[in-house]
C-alpha cells in the first residue's frame, strides 16, 4: 500500500525572526507549503488543519547562511599543512589531492556538506577539481553527497590547461632539469577534451538541489582559447562562471607580465565578466578592477579566513561595495582554511576590515557582513530569487538558534550577535526546503561515526599512494617558497598586506 502523502503544509510557531534592517528579532510564525515559505505573520498565524507544527519557542530564526566559495576536495585534506602560501598550496596539490577514487570524491563532499549544515549553512558554491580533467561520474558523486546530506550547492568543475609552473613567468627556469621533468606529471588534459567533459555534464544534469557552473581556476592557468570556451559554455547553458582572480599578489604580477593588464581586465576583454561572473578572493583588485566588476553586475566571493591563512592579505571590501560590486562571503576549502564555518567567516570579514585603518566609516558593518553571507552569496550562486532571505515565495531554508545557549544570553542586538558572537555552537536545528536536516544538534541525514571510519580508511590508503608526491613537494617547496615571495616583492600600485615593513 502506498504511504499517505505528507501534508503539504508546515507551520513554525513561537520563534523570533531576525529583521536585519531593524536590527531586532520579533516573534513571528512561518507558514510553509512544500519547500517554500507561504506566509509570515504574527504569533497565532492561521494554518490549514493537519499542518505539521514545529515548536520554535526560545529559538532565533535566520536565513540559512550561504558559502560563496569552497572546494569539496579540500575536506579530506583539512589541516594538512601550516606555512602555506597560495603558491605552495598549489604546488602541494598532487600530494593533498592525489589518489582520489570516486568514493573519495563523494566522501570529501559529504564531510564538507555535513560540517556546513551543522554550522548553519544551507547552500554553497563548490569549485571541485578532478585530475587530469572533470568527469560526469565525479561530479555526480559529489552532487549525490550534497543531495544525501540535504544541502543545496552550485557545483563548478575547476579547470585549467596550463600548469602552475608554466603559468608563473620564470618559475620553470628556476627548477633543475630533473624537477622540470617531474612536474610534467602535473600536466592537465588538453582544453578541448576538458570542454567536452563539462559539456557532457551540463547537457543532462539530473540533480535538483545541485546545479552546475563553470570554473576556469585562475585566468593565467588557462589559455585564452580555453577561457573563451568556458565563456561560451556558460552562455549556452545559462550558468555561472567562477574564477580565482587577483587572490595573491603573485597572480597579479604574473598577470601584468603575461597580459600587460590586470587579470580582471583581461577576462573582461574576453567577454567573461557579467552578472553571472564571480571573482574568488579579489584581494589585489584595484579601484579600476572594482569599478569594472561593479558596472558589469559581477560578484566577489570574499574569503577573509583563507586570505589571512595563506598570507594573501586583506581585501578592500569597502572599495568593492562602494563600486557596487555584489559581495558574498565564503570559507574557501578545508585544505587551506581548515573549517567550513560561515559564522566565523562573517566575523573575520568584519574584523579584517576593521584592522585596515582608523577611518571607521570604511569598516564593514555587521549588517553588511550578514547581508553578504546571505543575500550577497545567494546572488553569486544565481539563486537570489529563491534563497538568502526569509520572505513569502522564498525557499524555507531556516536556521534555528537556541536562545538559551550562552552565546545568546543576553540578546541585545541580534545582527551584531550573529556576526560577532555566534560561532556555530548555538545552532539547534536547520531546515532546508521545509525539511529538517539538523534537529536538536543532530545531523539527521548522515551517520557521523560511519563517516569517520570511511574517512580514516581513505586517509590510510591515500597516505601510501601520495607518499612520492609528498616527497616531490618537499623538493619543490624550496624553489617555490623563495621564488614566489621574491615576485611578490615587486612594486605594485596597491598594498594589501597586513604590514608594510618587510624584514630582509
Amino acid at each position: 500500500m502506498a504511504s499517505k502523502p505528507k501534508h503539504p503544509y508546515t507551520i513554525v510557531r513561537g520563534g523570533k525572526l531576525v529583521d536585519i534592517a531593524k536590527r531586532r528579532a520579533a516573534p513571528a510564525d512561518i507558514l510553509i507549503k512544500g519547500d517554500t515559505i507561504a506566509e509570515i505573520g504574527r504569533p497565532g498565524l492561521a494554518a490549514p488543519a493537519g499542518a505539521t507544527v514545529i515548536d520554535a519557542k526560545y529559538r532565533l530564526m535566520h536565513p540559512g547562511l550561504i558559502n560563496a566559495h569552497t572546494h569539496s576536495p579540500g575536506n579530506l585534506g583539512k589541516g594538512m599543512g601550516d606555512l602555506w602560501s597560495l603558491e605552495l598550496l598549489l604546488t602541494a596539490s598532487p600530494w593533498i589531492n592525489g589518489g582520489r577514487t570516486l568514493e573519495d570524491k563523494y566522501l570529501s563532499a559529504m564531510i564538507g556538506a555535513a560540517e556546513m549544515v551543522l554550522k548553519g549553512c544551507t547552500a554553497a558554491y563548490d569549485l571541485a577539481a578532478e585530475f587530469p580533467l572533470p568527469s560526469v561520474d565525479g561530479l555526480s558523486a559529489m552532487a549525490k553527497a550534497y543531495e544525501e546530506v540535504g544541502m543545496r550547492a552550485v557545483l563548478a568543475p575547476m579547470v585549467a590547461d596550463i600548469t602552475f609552473f608554466e603559468a608563473i613567468p620564470g618559475l620553470m627556469e628556476r627548477l633543475s632539469p630533473a624537477l622540470q621533468k617531474e612536474v610534467e606529471s602535473f600536466r592537465y588534459a588538453p582544453w578541448k577534451a576538458i570542454t567536452r567533459q563539462m559539456d557532457k555534464a551540463l547537457q543532462k544534469w539530473p540533480f535538483d538541489k545541485v546545479m552546475l557552473a563553470v570554473a576556469p581556476t585562475i585566468p593565467h592557468h588557462c589559455s585564452d582559447d580555453f577561457l573563451i570556451a568556458c565563456r561560451n559554455l556558460a552562455r549556452e547553458y545559462e550558468v555561472g562562471i567562477h574564477s580565482h582572480v587577483a587572490e595573491s599578489k603573485v597572480q597579479v604580477v604574473a598577470g601584468y607580465k603575461r597580459y600587460g593588464t590586470s587579470l580582471a581586465a583581461h577576462m573582461d576583454g574576453l567577454g567573461l565578466v557579467n552578472e553571472r561572473f564571480t571573482v574568488a578572493h579579489g584581494v589585489w583588485l584595484d579601484d579600476e578592477d572594482m569599478k569594472r566588476l561593479g558596472d558589469r553586475g559581477a560578484s566577489v566571493a570574499h574569503n577573509p579566513g583563507s586570505n589571512m591563512r595563506l598570507g594573501n592579505g586583506l581585501a578592500d571590501v569597502r572599495g568593492m561595495l562602494s563600486a557596487a560590486v555584489n559581495v558574498g562571503i565564503g570559507t574557501d576549502g578545508a585544505s587551506c582554511s581548515d573549517n567550513q564555518n560561515m559564522y566565523e567567516a562573517m566575523r573575520l570579514a568584519s574584523f579584517a576590515s576593521k584592522v585596515q585603518g582608523p577611518d571607521v566609516e570604511r569598516w564593514v558593518t555587521t549588517e553588511e557582513a550578514l547581508r553578504a553571507a546571505t543575500e550577497g552569496s545567494a546572488r553569486a550562486l544565481g539563486l537570489h530569487k529563491q534563497i538568502g532571505r526569509l520572505l513569502p515565495g522564498y525557499k524555507a531554508d531556516i536556521v534555528f538558534l537556541d536562545l538559551h545557549h550562552i552565546n545568546w544570553i543576553p540578546t541585545n542586538d541580534p545582527v551584531n550577535a550573529l556576526v560577532h558572537t555566534e560561532d556555530g555552537t548555538a545552532v539547534h536545528s536547520v531546515m532546508i526546503g521545509g525539511r529538517m536536516v539538523v534537529e536538536d544538534r543532530k545531523l539527521l541525514t548522515v551517520d557521523l561515526a560511519k563517516l569517520a571510519a570511511k574517512a580514516e580508511a581513505s586517509r590510510v590508503r591515500r597516505e601510501k599512494i601520495t607518499a612520492p608526491a609528498k616527497k616531490l613537494y618537499e623538493r619543490l617547496e624550496k624553489v617555490v617558497g623563495t621564488f614566489c615571495p621574491g615576485l611578490a616583492k615587486a612594486p605594485l600600485h596597491i598594498h594589501r598586506f597586513g604590514a608594510s615593513h618587510h624584514h630582509h
